[in-house]
């Protein structure tokens, strides 16, 4: 079926509400930063974004990809929890330059037209052993993916700060399901 996409900062929500809308009982592909660290971090590997940051990008690039491939065959909506463009914004917000099959992943590999943004949020911004970026970080990621995804040809729908319950309820609506 079809993927959509919900992009922001880090610790602007984005995770619980992707774990409500699979509570919900829609399908769901979990971000690949977290897991990658995680994986890299058990393994003392180097596709670390404090070691190797575009080998970083191009493991997220991976995951994101399987996880695009995987919604394509699921029965209904998908809920992804960032999608392949936020790998383009990640390298930007870190200087890096784009590599030509990274661009053309972004452009070929396409979404449900509406991404859902999440807004920077002091409230409930934290960090823990894999969000090491601090606040002002998490507002230049939310720029960056406010700028790739219009590049890509999407429409950036940003979501209220509110409750878990009031954004699902938020997306669902925006997408014609309530």
């Amino acid at each position: 079926m079809t993927g959509v996409v919900v992009t922001g900062g880090p610790g602007s929500g984005k995770t619980s509400l992707i774990e409500a809308l699979a509570h919900a009982g829609h399908g769901i592909e979990p971000e690949a930063g977290r897991a990658i660290i995680r994986q890299q971090q058990a393994e003392d590997g180097l596709a670390l974004p404090w070691r190797d940051r575009a080998l970083f990008a191009q493991r997220m690039l991976e995951h994101d990809i399987e996880a695009y491939d995987r919604s394509r065959s699921a029965a209904g909506l998908v809920f992804h929890d960032r999608g392949v463009p936020d790998v383009i914004g990640y390298l930007t917000l870190c200087g890096l330059p784009i590599p030509d099959h990274m661009s053309q992943a972004a452009a070929a590999l396409r979404y449900h037209p509406k991404v859902f943004i999440a807004p920077p949020w002091p409230e409930i911004f934290g960090q823990d052993a894999e969000r090491r970026q601090d606040f002002d970080e998490a507002k230049r990621t939310f720029d960056a993916m406010a700028a790739v995804y219009p590049t890509y040809g999407y429409e950036l729908v940003e979501m209220p700060k509110a409750t878990v319950a009031e954004r699902a309820a938020f997306v669902l609506d925006h997408l014609g399901l309530v």
